[in-house]
């Protein structure tokens, strides 16, 4: 019995640790660069559903977990549209929410920019063309970056933001 006992108590019960991959490091400090240069802080994002299934969701709710955590370069997630600098859009944008993305979309603050994430925001995805949706986010309002993906992947959407910051960065 003492045997059978210490067994069970010398079992591992957690996982390894996980390393995160160098193409993301690679990623996030460039990304953190371009961030202190065109706002000279931290990055503020308003992330707002306007109908999706919620996968891309999950994706971006990843970047803060310990694997990316994406608040080391500089991005942060706040609440408010008045106090961010990009508006994240995931889902095909629906009739009954057109109204309230467009509203957030104007509350927003200038400069202002806005990101298409996943497919159905993208162009509507498999929704494209549905009774129940306008399509996707362009529909809206104007879109600067779409990153496709059904979801993209966090490093995907790194890498996206990373686009986003390079190009804010030559109007400026």
């Amino acid at each position: 019995m003492v045997n059978a006992l210490s067994c069970f108590l010398k079992k591992k019960v957690t996982e390894d640790l996980m390393v995160p991959d160098e193409d993301v490091e690679r990623t996030g400090r460039e990304l953190k660069q371009q961030i202190d240069a065109v706002f000279g802080r931290s990055l503020a994002i308003r992330e707002l559903d306007t109908g999706s299934d919620n996968a891309t969701e999950i994706e971006v709710n990843n970047l803060s977990n310990p694997y990316y955590d994406a608040e080391r370069f500089g991005i942060t997630f706040v609440a408010s549209p008045r106090h961010a600098d990009v508006l994240l859009v995931t889902g095909a944008v629906t009739h009954n929410m057109a109204i309230a993305a467009k509203k957030t979309y104007d509350a927003m603050p200038s400069p202002k920019y806005v990101v298409a994430v996943g497919d159905d925001a993208c162009d509507g995805g498999i929704f494209k063309g549905t009774y129940a949706v306008l399509g996707g986010v362009d529909k809206v309002f104007p879109v600067d970056l779409k990153i496709p993906g059904n979801p993209p992947t966090p490093a995907a959407i790194l890498t996206g933001l990373l686009a986003l910051m390079n190009k804010a960065g030559k109007k400026a």
